[in-house]
């Protein structure tokens, strides 16, 4: 996929630059001011500008994400979202402190953490997904969760949704709030039962801690 064509970036920061546009950018055999750049970024928008910018660093940024981050797809999320803050926040630059480059490097590392700590999320999410039917076959009956519920079916936990992961709050809203069957949310999102349970505990579990830290 064309690195200027990541459809996130170019709504985001409503920047469209065609192929034309950035061949005649990346023309210059001089090596531009990448802090007067930024400068005309931060104080005036300049989209050339930024074009000169992300034509010198978009790649060299991939090649930089594909040596730490192993994927394609994840090191173009790693420049996507370097050069969107690089648009948006080119007014942080301060030249006095360091270079351009460094300071675009530093950005696209704490990108990578993101992304890390993302994955990172989501692998354990998974594997808790996994083990909570196995708990839960040993411990049934288990109603720790009886108020819980109760205050769910009420509608009374909506500000502690920010606590659950995606696939836990679509479970958990398809369970209290549309009053579906375990069955019928298995069926729905084609995920076995036992992950649907399992997705609803370890909600539950969420929900109970933030409530529990909210006192």
């Amino acid at each position: 996929m064309d690195i200027l064509g990541q459809d996130s970036l170019q709504s985001s920061t409503q920047v469209n630059y065609t192929r034309t546009e950035m061949a005649k950018s990346g023309s210059s055999s001089e090596s531009p001011n990448w802090a007067a750049l930024l400068q005309q970024v931060a104080e005036h928008r300049d989209r050339r500008a930024y074009t000169l910018i992300f034509n010198y660093f978009a790649p060299r940024l991939k090649s930089f994400g594909l040596k730490l981050l192993k994927q394609d797809a994840l090191a173009l999320e790693m420049v996507q979202d370097t050069m969107l803050n690089v648009w948006l926040k080119a007014h942080l630059f301060n030249p006095d402190k360091g270079a351009a480059s460094t300071w675009i490097y530093t950005i696209a590392r704490n990108v990578r953490y993101d992304i890390l700590r993302k994955i990172s999320q989501k692998k354990e999410d998974n594997i808790a997904d996994e083990l909570w039917p196995v708990i839960v076959e040993h411990d049934e009956p288990f109603n720790e969760f009886t108020q819980l519920e109760n205050l769910l079916l009420q509608g009374q936990l909506e500000h502690f949704y920010q606590h659950l992961s995606a696939p836990q709050l679509d479970v958990i809203r398809q369970v209290y709030l549309d009053e579906k069957s375990h069955q019928e949310v298995s069926d729905n999102l084609l995920i076995p039962l036992g992950t649907v349970k399992s997705r609803i505990r370890l909600g539950l579990a969420k929900l109970k801690q933030a409530m529990e830290q909210d006192v």
